[in-house]
């Protein structure tokens, strides 16, 4: 995994452990954003996790018009970049458009593509030229083997350095399913392959325009991500889920998040004996 090991400063990459990428959906404020990170780097180092913190500067896919999309682009870049160098951790965050790839590429380590945009050639090309590594979400409607094609685009532009992530697929209007098989699937591209555990637990569409989720799942989908041999997770966590300006109903409680994990690195441990 040298696409990992080469991230700036990313950690306890000879750990044998899963990657985690982790963090609050949308930058809210700077004290929000330290608390978790903080908090998210203290376990990660206990338990020799390979920690990248997670925030969105914007979220441009929102259900309604009056849905919290950010604090500022260049406000919660600032702050992504504080933590950055700060806590020495590499950070990773959401590109929408082709022009933002260049704006977020000078404050982060990661540019990750929001499933619903996997197949946007211009958006891939534009992250790739930036040189950063690009963490491209399986779109819910592609199968697993279908993102070999995305990860082309990067590295036909010149960049190899991609991540391939998993965040359920469409069922029916209201639901996400995850076919674990998309896991090894994406692992014949030979990039590392990521479960998106929180995403894939969402329940789109609800007739109140507010995405709904079913974070009572978090542990089952995650322990079964680790025993498929997922190199990575990714799940968003919040001190309080319920007061979160974006995707609090199938977030993981901050307080939660050291008990997952254990039982994570423990199953970890078994996989790779065999």
């Amino acid at each position: 995994m040298d696409i990992i090991k080469n991230i700036p400063y990313i950690k306890n990459t000879d750990s044998g452990n899963f990657f985690l990428l982790a963090g609050p959906c949308v930058v809210e404020s700077e004290k929000n954003v330290f608390e978790i990170a903080e908090k998210a780097l203290s376990i990660t180092e206990k338990l020799k996790i390979p920690y990248i913190f997670k925030a969105s500067y914007r979220k441009a896919n929102r259900s309604r018009l009056d849905s919290f999309s950010g604090i500022g682009d260049i406000k919660a870049l600032k702050i992504l970049e504080k933590v950055r160098n700060e806590l020495h951790v590499p950070i990773v965050t959401d590109i929408h458009t082709a022009e933002e790839a260049a704006l977020a590429a000078e404050y982060v380590d990661i540019l990750q593509i929001p499933a619903f945009l996997c197949r946007q050639t211009d958006l891939l090309i534009a992250a790739a030229k930036t040189g950063k590594v690009v963490n491209i979400k399986k779109g819910q409607f592609l199968a697993g083997e279908s993102m070999q094609f995305a990860a082309q685009k990067v590295k036909d532009s010149g960049n190899d350095n991609v991540m391939l992530t998993d965040r359920g697929t469409m069922f029916g209007y209201t639901d996400l399913v995850i076919d674990y098989r998309a896991i090894p699937e994406m692992q014949k591209t030979g990039y590392p392959v990521i479960m998106d555990i929180t995403h894939s637990l969402q329940q789109p569409n609800q007739t109140s325009g507010v995405t709904g989720g079913r974070p009572d799942l978090i542990e089952t989908v995650a322990k079964a991500a680790i025993a498929v041999g997922a190199d990575g997770i990714f799940l968003e966590t919040h001190p309080n889920p319920g007061v979160a300006k974006s995707d609090g109903a199938n977030m993981l409680h901050l307080n939660y998040l050291e008990d997952l994990l254990t039982k994570l690195v423990q199953i970890r441990q078994t996989v790779i004996k065999f």
